[in-house]
């Protein structure tokens, strides 16, 4: 394999070469069968020092991006509620509907985030992906998050977290002077979906930027391990990765980086948190959201799509529980996109961040037409979405913002911005 990294070939190529090449030691034997469900496959992608190509690539990240939204609109009602009241109101979780006021199905904070990252990317990618880089990214997911935190539409009881930490970042400071050191809420990765679809990165711009944005607000090490493992799942999915392979190729990803502190990415966070070796404070992160991995790939061993998922991988508040949850729901319905929402959201804990994550899963995976058109047009910010994302569908870094004179009308009015 190394050698085929060499000679510049695709993991695919590499693979179909060895399978080719008769075996000269009875300690290379290959059984063919076990190839596509080996983990140590996962290494492939490393081996070959590249990226996928565009041909491998599925149209998911309009896809992905409305699973969010919609996971988010189906799970903001039923946040708080447990399971006997959600069952007295809408009756089975395979009856939940997605709840339109007006020709309007209202989404949360969640969404209104998950737009401003796409929007702080879009900022930097209209330079090209390559100018990507801590120094530049960061501004702009400050300015965009900031602009969300004044906006007229931020009145869906947004975390505390976000809350502060934006205020302290719209004062100047240092970030790692304005997030909330200690907290590790699902606000980390809630929103961190487009970082996995936003075409042309590296796996180290993907990964820095990933733990960056999260930083920004919610400085814990889980926060950051969190919300790289969700970005990386995104990007998974959109990249032919199964289901029924995605838990091993996420932990492989998890061991890999447990002790890697992206110090170009993230300066003296680790510093400021204390910790005197960088790499044990990020393996902290790791250690507890691969622990939160385990705990669902044992439940899937024996599925039960009728159990709170919140009772299977905790109630998601938190960043590692919030992506576990969101898993199980995925892992259990991967080919039915609507019913990954419809349980996610059916859940005791924070339905509608699980939810988000569940539908962003389901649409990176599935492409195309995953969702229903009705829900897609009833969608609060629908419009917004395909001029952001429709070109990375098409391996387009840069965003369709209209004329100029469009574009700052877009970025400059209020009551347009999440």
């Amino acid at each position: 394999m190394r050698d085929a990294k060499e000679r510049g070939l695709r993991p695919s190529e590499a693979l179909a070469e060895l399978l080719a090449t008769p075996s000269t030691s009875p300690r290379s034997h290959v059984v063919v069968d076990s190839l596509a469900r080996a983990e140590s496959l996962a290494v492939l992608d490393d081996l070959a020092g590249r990226e996928w190509t565009l041909d491998t690539v599925k149209s998911g990240a309009t896809a992905a991006i409305f699973g969010l939204a919609i996971g988010d609109a189906l799970g903001y009602p039923t946040e708080f509620l447990d399971i006997a009241q959600l069952t007295s109101r809408y009756g089975s979780w395979r009856q939940l509907e997605l709840p339109v006021r007006s020709g309007v199905a209202r989404v949360s904070d969640d969404t209104q985030m998950t737009l401003a990252v796409i929007e702080a990317l879009a900022d930097v990618a209209d330079h090209g992906v390559s100018s990507l880089t801590a120094a530049t990214i960061e501004p702009a997911l400050r300015a965009r998050f900031v602009e969300w935190l004044h906006s007229p539409d931020n009145n869906r009881a947004p975390g505390r977290t976000c809350l502060d930490a934006c205020a302290a970042l719209e004062r100047g400071v240092p970030w790692q002077e304005a997030t909330v050191m200690a907290s590790k809420g699902c606000g980390a990765n809630m929103r961190v979906a487009p970082v996995g679809l936003l075409p042309g990165l590296t796996a180290q711009q993907r990964a820095g930027t990933a733990q960056l944005q999260a930083a920004l607000t919610h400085g814990h090490p889980t926060a950051l391990a969190a919300s790289d493992l969700t970005a990386h799942a995104v990007w998974l999915l959109t990249h032919n990765c199964h289901p029924s392979e995605l838990l091993a190729r996420l932990r492989h990803y998890g061991r890999a980086a447990r002790r890697t502190y992206h110090g170009d990415w993230l300066g003296d966070l680790a510093q400021r948190a204390g910790a005197s070796d960088p790499a044990d404070f990020i393996a902290h992160g790791w250690d507890e959201t691969l622990a939160a991995l385990d705990r669902i790939s044992a439940a899937l061993d024996r599925p039960d799509p009728e159990r709170d998922p919140c009772e299977v991988a905790g109630a998601g508040w938190i960043a590692e529980e919030a992506l576990a949850a969101a898993l199980y729901c995925f892992l259990l319905f991967p080919d039915e996109p609507v019913a990954v929402v419809q349980r996610a959201a059916f859940s005791s804990g924070d339905s509608d961040s699980v939810a988000a994550l569940a539908g962003a899963f389901a649409g990176a995976w599935i492409g195309g037409p995953s969702w229903p058109a009705d829900w897609v047009r009833a969608l609060e910010y629908h419009d917004r979405v395909r001029p952001l994302v429709g070109p990375w569908d098409a391996g387009n870094p840069q965003s369709y913002r209209g004329t100029p004179g469009a574009q700052q009308r877009h970025r400059g009015t209020p009551g347009r911005r999440a």
